[in-house]
């Protein structure tokens, strides 16, 4: 049998195959989402996420540490708001003492060269658990965007790299932008998540940051899972009004958002490997049914070659561990 091409020839071995692979995960491809609780040395782990917990600043900044020194070089930071800091306003979310406020602060003192981004939304801090402003039992937006300017010039105020709005409030990341700009928060980025769906698999977050909604769901404002040409549209805006980095969540799926977002966009595009994907990961290797190093790699290599300049995830530390074997 005579064949003008073996494509087998370039998979032979592990020599040749690593030679010619296209997708290729390094430290610089991650941040790290940490949950950060009040109290001193706390560390909880997350029931529905093995393995992940909610910790209180001391221990975060020792967390942060070693990151650091394992070639990690940019957190997202979510707080676990007291029940009875929460309101329909949200005004912790800009509390100057506030928990998100004390964290940037003592992340950037340990750790300057860490890149910081934080999480702005109001569901953390809202007694009704959604991201906006409720009236009438419906989310209004223009007001939320309001607060959210606001929670976003006092993370920039306490020393953030980065804001990353994850509300999907419409017109916000323009109103952030002139907010930062007039306050002469000039070096402060956006990432924006823009294509953020009304997904199922985001159950073990909300575990962890006790923001489940406290009446129906969040899909007056998050995206329907079914569309595809309407995430373009939400990102082509968002860079309009200046954003920095767009971000798609989940991440795994909606590869294809990825993808046709990655092919619209002129700038940095993120994704968010979410807890609920985290979460079914560790269950079937805890059930002995898949590999569990193998799958995390499969599956941010996944995420990287769909088109994701940046993965948030939960499987970070555990990709590096990898990656150094």
């Amino acid at each position: 049998m005579y064949l003008q091409r073996r494509n087998r020839i370039t998979r032979k071995s592990e020599a040749i195959r690593s030679m010619v692979r296209e997708t290729i995960l390094t430290p610089d491809d991650f941040i790290v989402p940490l949950f950060i609780d009040e109290g001193e040395n706390v560390k909880t782990e997350i029931t529905s996420m093995p393995g992940y917990y909610r910790n209180s600043l001391d221990v975060t900044v020792n967390e942060v540490k070693e990151l650091w020194s394992m070639g990690l070089k940019a957190v997202l930071l979510f707080v676990k708001s007291k029940d009875e800091l929460k309101d329909n306003t949200g005004k912790e979310a800009w509390n100057k003492d506030g928990l998100m406020q004390r964290s940037i602060k003592a992340i950037k003192d340990a750790v300057p060269e860490m890149y910081v981004m934080t999480d702005v939304a109001l569901d953390p801090y809202s007694s009704y658990g959604h991201d906006g402003i409720v009236k009438d039992g419906q989310i209004v937006n223009d007001e939320t965007v309001e607060a959210l300017v606001k929670m976003s010039i006092s993370h920039a105020a306490a020393g953030a790299d980065m804001v990353a709005p994850s509300d999907m409030m419409d017109g916000r990341i323009g109103a952030i932008r002139k907010g930062l700009e007039e306050n002469n928060f000039i070096n402060v980025g956006i990432m924006s998540y823009s294509a953020k769906y009304a997904s199922c698999f985001y159950g073990p977050f909300r575990d962890a940051l006790d923001s489940a909604p406290g009446f129906g769901d969040k899909k007056t404002y998050q995206m329907d899972y079914a569309n595809r040409i309407e995430a373009i549209k939400e990102t082509v805006m968002d860079v309009e009004e200046g954003a920095d980095i767009v971000m798609v969540k989940p991440a795994l799926s909606y590869l294809d958002i990825i993808r046709e977002v990655k092919n619209a966009v002129n700038v940095p595009v993120s994704a968010y490997n979410i807890s609920g994907e985290y979460a079914m990961i560790k269950a079937a290797a805890e059930k002995g049914w898949i590999n569990e190093d193998k799958a995390i790699m499969e599956v941010l290599t996944s995420i990287k070659r769909a088109g994701a300049d940046l993965i948030a995830t939960y499987f970070a530390k555990d990709a590096i561990r990898i990656l150094n074997h």
